[in-house]
């Protein structure tokens, strides 16, 4: 899998770097790191927008996590298959299983059922965008599929 898309293969390592080292760096006190203080800047900015005032920081953190996990699901299905797409799901779910196991034990960071909710379900979006950016390639396979039987066909036809 990985041999045959090297530079897939190398984005999708390097997002799951970005992903460990936004969920599994130890987190000093509150407000100190500049993740903290840019999250909450945002969480600022969107409660002072009319659109997003009633949005909680909790409502905002569950959205940022099912974004951040959007893009494993789209990579997993890619380097998988299209025929792969459950295993493209379960792997995002254990993958997130493993970091929420993990913070247990990270200073700082904070085991939570919710995180594993929201990955999974950015993990299931993300596989499903997988699957309509790779729908042209679908229609265009089956389209072949269909032109080598007609084909087929033919040429048995022809010789009888």
């Amino acid at each position: 899998m990985f041999h045959r898309h090297p530079f897939l293969s190398l984005l999708t390592f390097a997002y799951l770097g970005f992903v460990g080292w936004m969920t599994l760096t130890p987190q000093s006190g509150a407000g100190t790191s500049l993740m903290t203080r840019v999250a909450d800047r945002v969480v600022r900015e969107l409660q002072a927008y009319e659109p997003t005032s009633g949005l909680s920081a909790s409502d905002i953190e569950f959205a940022a996590n099912v974004a951040m996990f959007v893009p494993v699901g789209v990579f997993f299905l890619l380097l998988l298959g299209r025929r792969q797409w459950a295993a493209a799901v379960l792997i995002g779910l254990v993958l997130t299983l493993g970091i929420e196991i993990a913070q247990q034990e990270i200073p700082g960071r904070v085991s939570d059922a919710r995180d594993v909710v929201s990955n999974g379900l950015g993990t299931a979006i993300g596989v499903v965008l997988g699957w309509v950016l790779t729908l042209g390639e679908w229609f265009h396979e089956v389209g072949e599929r269909r032109a080598r039987a007609r084909a087929a066909r033919a040429s048995t036809h022809s010789q009888s």
